[in-house]
């Protein structure tokens, strides 16, 4: 069946998607039962004071169907040495451990996306739980941002079963969190930081209503998060890149997001801002909150991501970082390009 997203209002700052769009009441994917066996060791627990957050990435055990397309079993990396992201103490808790709760906030099931009724990708399997972070990984033209755009209800399911924090993608759309391309926005749009931010308390407040001390403080709580309180009167564009981002980021944070969802959020961002970014992105996932992230930077995918998937028209791997971004699967979802190891980072050269 058929699905369609609600049209978006071109009341904001263009390629934000509106938040607030109920969904057809009638057009609910069903939950997919958890069919996966019980670990061995019984329940994990939610959090463990007794010990630091592990150093390696990679934490989270595989899907039962993690695999290759030719299902062989998958061979070594070349190396893919750290970018320096995760490095340092982790964020979160002290000497604690980061919160991964036993909710699922996102499960596709041989899902097929598209416009139209035209696939885009295929063979989508994912099952994400609070807490966690996934990273989308594939060349230019993948499909990352469309299958992001399906976890909203912007796109349409075309095949298989999606649910998003337990309903249909569109209906949870209220509850997610949208961190767009900064290159996609008008730049020239006339609203102050502190504006763009405040859009994200929106849905709490409906159209028409004032803001209120909390939604005010929500705001001005985001903004420092980011490292951006002092900017706030200025406008949104007079900003570098990277200081829009994290604008961006701050408005997704000012909606207390459970998933939150972010598109290239490291394109031509500087390191001062990614810096920033990763930092608050890590808070964010040991606070419980669920993170998407598409990225075609291999070293970022293996730094931050509790699981990578790898995607182009269709998933090739989804799993570690260290079972996925082999040099097999990476040479069937890039097809002939070359990949080499320069200057500490594995480097994707496309024809």
């Amino acid at each position: 069946m058929e699905h369609r997203s609600p049209a978006v209002p071109d009341r904001r700052v263009p390629g934000v998607p509106d938040q607030r769009s109920p969904a057809p009441p009638d057009q609910r994917v069903p939950a997919v039962p958890d069919q996966r066996p019980p670990a061995e060791a019984g329940p994990r627990p939610a959090v463990d004071n007794d010990r630091p957050p592990p150093a390696e990435p990679g934490s989270v055990a595989s899907r039962p169907d993690s695999r290759s397309a030719t299902g062989d079993p998958q061979q070594p990396s070349a190396e893919i040495r750290s970018t320096g992201l995760g490095a340092g103490p982790s964020p979160g808790p002290e000497n604690g451990r980061r919160l991964v709760a036993e909710s699922i906030a996102l499960r596709y099931d041989q899902v097929s996306v598209g416009y139209q009724g035209t696939p885009v990708l295929t063979d989508i399997e994912l099952e994400l739980r609070a807490g966690e972070r996934l990273a989308l990984v594939g060349p230019n033209g993948a499909g990352k941002s469309t299958l992001i755009k399906s976890m909203l209800g912007l796109t349409q399911i075309l095949g298989g079963t999606a649910t998003v924090l337990g309903r249909h993608p569109a209906r949870a759309r209220g509850s997610a969190g949208y961190v767009p391309q900064t290159d996609r926005l008008d730049a020239d749009f006339p609203v102050t930081v502190r504006q763009v931010v405040m859009m994200g308390r929106y849905r709490q407040l409906g159209w028409w209503r004032p803001a209120r001390a909390t939604d005010r403080q929500a705001v001005t709580d985001a903004l420092e998060r980011v490292g951006l309180a002092g900017r706030a009167k200025e406008r949104f564009g007079t900003l570098s890149g990277g200081q829009r981002q994290r604008v961006l980021l701050a408005r997704a944070i000012a909606s207390a997001p459970r998933l939150l969802l972010l598109d290239e959020p490291f394109n031509g961002v500087d390191a001062i801002s990614q810096d920033a970014i990763v930092r608050v992105l890590q808070e964010l996932s040991f606070e419980g909150t669920a993170l998407v992230i598409s990225t075609h930077d291999l070293a970022v995918a293996w730094d931050l991501a509790d699981q990578v998937c790898l995607i182009n028209r269709r998933q090739w791997a989804v799993g570690p970082a260290g079972e996925t971004l082999t040099a097999k699967t990476l040479r069937l979802a890039y097809g002939s390009a070359a990949i080499e190891v320069a200057e500490g980072r594995m480097v994707v050269v496309e024809p």
